[in-house]
């Protein structure tokens, strides 16, 4: 389904009851923010602020659900846009024996021919009203949280091309806003515009950008998508809408945008400035990226409709709006995977708390010994794929949708010193935990039915005893007890016979939590678990989605790993895991460490106090409450 404008998604989300306006006023720093965190936290509905004493409505949390996702790519179910891409492949690349055979694709044909974006003349509604002095601080620009650097644009869909091919690429990225015709440029070494500005450095040229807002959700979500180099974004527009992109050209640059959409900002990057600071910025990890030098953007032409909506978005501790475009991504792209590269995939899975590139889970048919290995090393060399930091392959007949099912299974069938895996390599730049920046460490867990192959004869499978992991509860707390530096211990899953346990450590020397890991290790109450999880003092462990959240995030696995081997035949091998905050101290870490994302009590109280005049239904507390505690000293960088 196409939708003509972001107004008529809006007007779509309204009638199925998926939006609410906002009449109250509400600043754009700080406030939408906490009243977004509430909502997203509890699954509401899309928010339309209409009162922030900008002219421009604000709206936010459009994909906050799976049904909202689905309603933005005109699709009731994400897996429906799979079924039809694995169709299509299908048709173009089964034989065609026969000149009926051939003719039979005309039509399909056709329409691929139809999703390609076309480029119109004249002026399109995105450039009804143009900015005499354009002015980006205009536009209600989101302040997201206390210690960002300023506001920034959170969805800006980012139009560059490659000098040398002329090619597309249309991308994401965060603008922190500096002025009214300057913003920072927000992308990673390892995106497709970032090599595009490298190659305009080469020739000593400035780079033409475009920026657009809003439109067809489509547009936005297009601009997420890891497509491989040199295919259009626009083109997958066209496809998820059932209609082409028209493209108009911008009125200050020789580049294009979709017509529809709400603002245009255009401007270019020059190769010969030095770069700004940009950030710091609270981001999708529920930590805040550090500020670093990003490359300037000057905005030449400000171009929007007549009634244009600010679409925007935050991020932070999960879940937020963003885990939907990600569950997008994962049901979308998991038939192209599978059919172009790693055949044997069944399903996949990004849970929530992996923040996307922490930790991937996937099924596949197995029919050899040393299959899980081959599809680990496929899929870390697959585009975005390749910043997974803890990938788990299972097989059988697990639903890798149930958690506690996943949970089970890997339990059952790995053994920690045999079917655990390190390596490393590139990971995300927004990975704090890594000793290098976007270097670092890699763990791949084979949690398949083992075939005899993989059985060596001097590590044989060892079974858990279920009825001893839950007759070791009290054993396992008194044993904790005995040492002043643990603080709690999280023994719940345990009484689901899976063979993890959570301790919460604060840490006072080198090699402390390796120490203690052996010494409970030692003791028979932790002979029957398998995994030892230490994360920091201040966490409430017992939150075991929070605590897998704070874990994904504060570890790297080649290195914050410890193996201990069963004192006999009989018992099951364990590993031990550092989840906790590495210091310069104690971990020889020399890396700055971020915080957490909380809001301030100020922001709290504003928005605890204009609650009842939001049209938001009942009081929903501020997650932040939850946690303040757990904030270290200082800002945006720990102390």
């Amino acid at each position: 389904m196409a939708y003509k404008n972001l107004n008529h998604f809006i007007q779509v989300l309204e009638e199925a009851g998926e939006l609410v306006r906002i009449k109250e006023y509400v600043d754009p720093k700080l406030e939408i923010t906490e009243i977004t965190d509430r909502i997203s936290k509890e699954y509401g509905p899309a928010l339309l602020f209409e009162n922030t004493s900008y002219d421009f409505p604000v709206l936010i949390n459009s994909m906050g659900t799976e049904k909202r996702m689905a309603m933005a790519l005109g699709v009731d179910k994400l897996d429906d846009v799979a079924k039809e891409i694995e169709g299509l492949f299908k048709l173009l690349t089964g034989p065609k024996n026969s000149m009926m055979d051939k003719l039979k694709m005309l039509p399909q044909l056709g329409e691929i021919a139809s999703w390609m974006p076309k480029e119109i003349s004249g002026r399109g509604a995105c450039q009804e009203v143009v900015m005499k002095d354009p002015d980006i601080t205009k536009l209600p620009v989101l302040t997201c949280w206390p210690e960002d650097g300023g506001p920034f644009v959170t969805l800006p869909v980012i139009q560059t091309r490659d000098p040398l091919t002329q090619i597309r690429n249309v991308g994401l990225y965060r603008m922190q806003v500096f002025g009214p015709t300057l913003t920072a440029m927000h992308w990673h070494r390892h995106k497709v515009s970032a090599r595009h500005f490298n190659e305009y450095k080469k020739l000593g040229l400035r780079m033409p950008v475009a920026v657009t807002i809003g439109g067809d959700p489509a547009y936005t979500y297009s601009a997420t998508a890891p497509l491989p180099d040199g295919v259009d974004e626009f083109m997958l527009a066209g496809f998820l809408r059932k209609k082409k992109v028209e493209l108009v050209k911008c009125i200050s640059i020789d580049m294009h945008v979709p017509a529809d959409v709400d603002f245009v900002i255009e401007g270019y990057l020059d190769p010969h400035e030095d770069y700004i600071l940009e950030g710091p910025f609270g981001d999708h990890t529920g930590y805040y990226s550090l500020a670093d030098m990003y490359p300037k953007f000057h905005i030449t032409a400000i171009t929007h409709k007549k009634n244009p909506v600010y679409l925007c978005t935050i991020v932070g501790i999960p879940p937020q709006e963003d885990a939907w475009i990600g569950k997008a991504t994962e049901r979308i792209f998991l038939a192209p995977i599978k059919m172009t590269m790693v055949p044997e995939i069944v399903d996949m899975v990004l849970p929530v708390e992996g923040v996307f590139h922490n930790l991937v889970i996937v099924k596949i048919k197995k029919d050899y010994p040393g299959q899980a290995l081959k599809v680990m090393n496929s899929l870390w060399g697959a585009g975005q794929m390749m910043f997974t930091k803890m990938l788990v392959i299972v097989d059988g007949d697990v639903n890798i949708h149930d958690q506690w099912e996943v949970a089970k299974y890997i339990s059952e069938n790995v053994d920690p010193l045999r079917d655990i895996s390190y390596s490393q390599g590139p990971t995300d730049v927004l990975d704090h935990s890594c000793t290098t920046m976007a270097f670092g460490g890699k763990m791949g867990v084979d949690a398949t039915k083992k075939h005899v192959e993989e059985l060596l004869p001097n590590n044989p499978q060892v079974s858990i005893d279920i009825a001893r992991l839950k007759n070791s509860v009290d054993a396992i707390s008194a044993c904790v007890q005995q040492f002043p530096e643990l603080k709690d211990v999280n023994v719940r899953l345990l009484s689901f016979g899976v063979p993890i346990v959570f301790v919460s450590i604060e840490k006072n020397k080198k090699g402390h939590v390796k120490e203690i890991a052996q010494k409970l290790f030692v003791d028979v109450a932790f002979s029957p678990v398998k995994v030892l999880i230490f994360l920091e003092h201040t966490m409430d462990i017992s939150d075991i989605a929070d605590a897998v959240w704070r874990f994904s995030n504060n570890f790297d696995p080649r290195r914050d790993h410890f193996d201990f081997p069963s004192q006999n035949e009989n018992e099951v091998n364990h590993v031990a895991y550092d989840g906790t905050r590495k210091l310069k101290e104690f971990d020889d870490f020399h890396r700055d460490w971020p915080n957490i994302l909380v809001s301030d009590q100020k922001t709290i109280e504003r928005v605890d106090a204009i609650w009842d005049k939001l049209g938001l239904g009942k009081f929903i507390k501020s997650p932040s409450l939850k946690y303040s505690q757990q904030l270290y000293k200082g800002g945006a960088v720990a102390e």
